[in-house]
């Protein structure tokens, strides 16, 4: 059980939308809640207040009567509840909803407790209100996705249950769940954040981090296969280089392949003092760049992803509505908190070096593909009859092709502002749409890793090293060869690809 009264972290996200751990808003969080409520509700009395008593946006400067301030709470999410698209995914519509109830629980947002309570109910049941991809522009934060969230909880709108797109009121009818109570500023409160574009975030971290170890582990059993000189993951040249992404991947990378029969050591090929004799070396004295340079290359992507965890889990910490209510200094302050410049960011950092991440597997599955290049193998890891069967060249058009449309993807939507709203958003983050490019750009790469991964597989059959292999290379190909049968027959692949997506996809390597 998460108990939410303490500052979230990747963990805790883990747990609740991999390992379904329940949540629990704690007690105190409630008086908390309770506490920032009450003042609100005696503050706001005599006072302007920006979402309590006026209109949205350019509309705030128009006065809402007392008698009407529950109807305008309603009328912001049923009109907000605007989106189109495709319906997000349950994983990352319950990241969203956790990360909402996380910052509403902070106690800066003068909600009454009934909103954490029923969001509460919706995730460890598993409801997943209907949510649209497309609709946010990243400021006044993700309006359209939090309000197709806030129609839920106010009992209307549609969710997915045990598998089926229901009514709102029948299942909360079969649940037993009360909606929630809106009483002052809720339905500004549930729909002024960037609670949408963090929650997709976190899960593309979550992914990404998965990717970029299996990126490491292709590229280490490709150094196998070559039979690579082993000093690129040396210690002392990479720590000739200060950057601790680059020294944690060739860390990574020398200790699976520490036993390793198949790496070569410099010292007895090349400096043992015969070598100098030849005045031509028929073996490659380093290896391409895809090869050599892998610590260097995804150093860059470990430390961006280091980066982007960090400002993710401050975001969804911090309170990121408007206005923010605190009861210590007994003030509301407007501003611009629900901005998602951070996030925006952040999030077309993550899909440059996931498309990397893609570029470099690509690279080495053509190093696989063309004999003319490794040396070691039949064109296209053909194992079949050369002319007759096609080996896997129709496989390796699906990879590059994937990986070119990562890199028209990577063009940045943090600086695509459009304003709108009559021209009081005049400048936007657009970091829902940056969220949700970044998933499908991390979506693609795991497909291209996937065509590399049956490649390798390929060649190791191939090449018979038997237990030449490093123990790790040995260990996962073990539990992949079920995945990926052997290719000597033309047939199709891509049931392949999809099985193998889906292993790497849902195992850790490292």
């Amino acid at each position: 059980m998460l108990q939410i009264k303490n500052p979230l972290n990747l963990d805790d996200f883990h747990r609740v939308l991999f390992l379904n751990s329940k949540i629990e808003v704690a007690e105190e969080t409630l008086q908390k809640l309770e506490k920032g409520y009450l003042f609100l509700q005696k503050f706001s009395k005599n006072k302007v207040i920006y979402g309590v008593n006026t209109g949205f946006g350019p509309m705030a400067q128009y006065k809402v009567n007392d008698e009407n301030r529950e109807a305008l709470q309603y009328n912001l999410i049923r009109s907000h509840a605007s989106g189109s698209g495709k319906p997000m995914e349950p994983c990352y519509v319950k990241a969203l909803m956790l990360a909402r109830l996380n910052t509403l629980s902070l106690g800066k947002s003068g909600i009454h407790t009934s909103v954490v309570k029923t969001m509460q109910e919706l995730i460890n049941k598993n409801i997943t209100p209907l949510v649209f991809e497309h609709g946010g522009v990243g400021a006044s934060g993700d309006l359209v996705q939090l309000a197709h969230l806030a129609l839920v909880l106010i009992g209307e709108g549609e969710v997915f249950y045990k598998g089926k797109r229901w009514e709102t009121s029948e299942v909360f009818k079969k649940e037993n769940i009360p909606p929630v109570k809106i009483k002052i500023r809720e339905g500004l409160a549930l729909i002024n954040g960037t609670s949408a574009m963090t929650g997709i975030g976190i899960v593309n971290v979550m992914y990404a981090k998965r990717l970029l170890y299996w990126s490491v582990f292709c590229s280490s059993v490709i150094n196998e296969i070559v039979q690579a000189y082993d000093d690129h993951l040396s210690v002392e040249l990479n720590a000739a280089k200060k950057h601790k992404g680059q020294q944690k991947i060739a860390e990574i990378m020398r200790e699976h392949l520490f036993d390793s029969q198949l790496t070569r050591d410099r010292n007895e090929h090349l400096y043992n003092g015969n070598a100098d004799k030849n005045t031509y070396f028929k073996e490659k004295v380093q290896e391409y760049y895809s090869l050599r340079c892998v610590p260097q290359i995804l150093g860059p992507v470990y430390d961006t992803l280091q980066n982007t965890s960090k400002i993710l889990i401050e975001e969804v910490n911090s309170a990121n509505d408007n206005p923010i209510i605190d009861v210590e200094s007994e003030h509301v302050y407007h501003g611009g908190n629900f901005h998602g410049d951070y996030v925006a960011l952040e999030m077309d950092k993550l899909k440059l070096v996931i498309t990397k991440v893609s570029m470099l597997a690509e690279r080495q599955l053509n190093y696989l593909m063309n004999s003319k290049l490794n040396n070691i193998l039949p064109p296209f890891v053909n194992m079949g009859q050369l002319g007759f069967n096609f080996g896997l060249q129709g496989v390796q058009f699906t990879a590059v092709s994937t990986t070119a449309e990562n890199q028209t993807l990577s063009n940045p939507m943090y600086i695509h502002s459009i304003p709108n709203n009559n021209d009081n958003q005049d400048i936007v983050s657009m970091g829902t749409n940056a969220a949700n490019i970044t998933k499908t750009v991390i979506e693609n790469a795991f497909e291209v890793v996937s065509v590399e991964m049956i490649a390798i597989i390929q060649a190791l059959r191939h090449l018979d090293y038997g237990d030449k292999l490093s123990s790790k290379s040995a260990e996962i190909l073990k539990k992949m060869e079920p995945v990926i049968p052997e290719i000597k027959n033309d047939a199709p692949l891509y049931q392949s690809i999809e099985r193998v997506k889906e292993f790497i996809k849902n195992k850790e390597v490292y």
